[in-house]
């Protein structure tokens, strides 16, 4: 049997070698390993980038193929603008790129009123300039109905007392994705930001028993979301279901947090 993708919005149906192309940045672990398998089930080939462990990213990749899909992991620290403008030129970009999810992204807890210069640069440089710089490589190869997932934070909205670089960072990049989605709208391509709360990711890693029953029962549906919740979202947000939807921030968080 001959796959074939039917066509976003109108475009013509493509077969199985020409399948849509999703770019997840940070695809390899938590959310964006999540978003890859995803994605890959709703048809999409995935290229997805890592930045210092090959082998999570080299393992979603084998799961996705293991189940007839094609995926590929590359190398990419979206704060070093070579490694960014090689992605840039990767041979993929040459089939065009239908979704682009950035969800690269680093956290170090630090109190707010100890909070260097120094940390504030480097966490906007990963979080924030990387984000833009990922978004101006792939931007002359995205199609005409792309659509771009920009994975934020509730802490971009409501800022955190032990992560004041991280929350500047997400709220930055949630208003330069607002400010894109107006932008490019009238060509037909639409830019969301998911902003998750507790989700069980290397974040989390480090709780006790305690400190992750406290997160649970500070949540009204009473646990922390999963990565595969927000891959949900993501999904969702890069569909048909979504189309009339752009510049928007959509919190995922079971209600712990209602703006």
């Amino acid at each position: 049997m001959v796959w074939e993708w039917r066509g976003y919005d109108g475009e013509a149906p493509r077969s199985f070698m020409s399948r849509p192309v999703a770019l997840i940045t940070g695809g390899g672990r938590g959310i964006g390993a999540a978003a890859s398998k995803r994605l890959a089930k709703d048809g999409y080939d995935v290229l997805l980038t890592y930045n210092t462990s090959s082998k999570p990213a080299e393992m979603v990749v084998e799961e996705i193929r293991s189940s007839g899909d094609d995926a590929l992991a590359v190398k990419v620290d979206c704060s070093d603008s070579g490694e960014v403008g090689l992605l840039g030129i990767h041979p993929w970009m040459a089939r065009g790129i239908d979704v682009l999810i950035l969800n690269h992204g680093s956290y170090e807890r630090v109190s707010a009123d100890e909070m260097t210069i120094e940390t504030l640069r480097k966490t906007m440089l990963t979080n924030f300039e990387g984000a833009v710089s990922v978004w101006k490589a792939v931007q002359p190869h995205l199609t005409a109905h792309a659509r771009m997932v920009v994975v934020g934070s509730q802490l971009g909205t409501k800022g955190s007392p032990h992560g004041a670089d991280y929350s500047a960072s997400k709220a930055a990049l949630s208003t330069w994705a607002r400010s894109l989605a107006q932008a490019v709208g009238p060509e037909g391509k639409r830019v969301n930001v998911l902003a998750p709360g507790f989700v069980d990711t290397a974040i989390l890693a480090g709780d006790s028993s305690e400190k992750r029953q406290q997160r649970e029962q500070q949540v009204p549906l009473q646990r922390v979301g999963t990565p595969e919740d927000m891959a949900g979202t993501i999904s969702f947000l890069v569909g048909q279901d979504s189309k009339y939807i752009t510049g928007a921030i959509l919190h995922v968080n079971g209600g712990l947090y209602l703006p």
